[in-house]
């Protein structure tokens, strides 16, 4: 079993960016940032005019990285400890569970429990479980 690295400061300013570009785009547009949802309505059938707006969310998540690399001069170190098939098969059933639940952990985690919402509670709950789960099999079952 490998060890975690403990970042308590990079968790605080990652959750309060989190929380206050949740704040944002609720406040200017009146939206949830559930990022399952937002990507998903990229693609056609567009119902409303804020492609825009949902293409600019997701080119901020992918480009990240690279206001890290001009902040700091290095990427963030990226450690995947899994074979292509995992990774795939794992894309798949998060994706069919975010579908399935009606969104994500953005969503429902950080979104939905700020607003008190019970679907929101029982689907964090749920996928949160289910990810201790699959932690716990994975290392000492597998």
């Amino acid at each position: 079993m490998t060890a975690t690295a403990f970042t308590p400061m990079a968790s605080l300013v990652g959750g309060a960016l989190i929380g206050l570009s949740a704040v944002m785009l609720m406040a200017f547009t009146g939206r949830i940032a559930g990022v399952s949802g937002i990507a998903a309505r990229l693609f056609p059938p567009y119902e409303d005019g804020e492609f825009a707006g949902r293409l600019a969310f997701v080119a901020g998540l992918v480009a990240a990285p690279l206001v890290v690399l001009v902040a700091t001069g290095r990427l963030p170190a990226q450690t995947i400890q899994a074979n292509s098939a995992m990774l795939i098969l794992a894309g798949l059933l998060v994706g069919f569970g975010s579908v399935w639940g009606n969104g994500c952990t953005s969503g429902h985690g950080v979104c939905g429990l700020s607003r008190l919402s019970m679907r929101s509670l029982v689907a964090t709950m749920t996928f949160m479980a289910t990810g201790i789960a699959t932690v716990f099999i994975a290392r000492h079952l597998g």
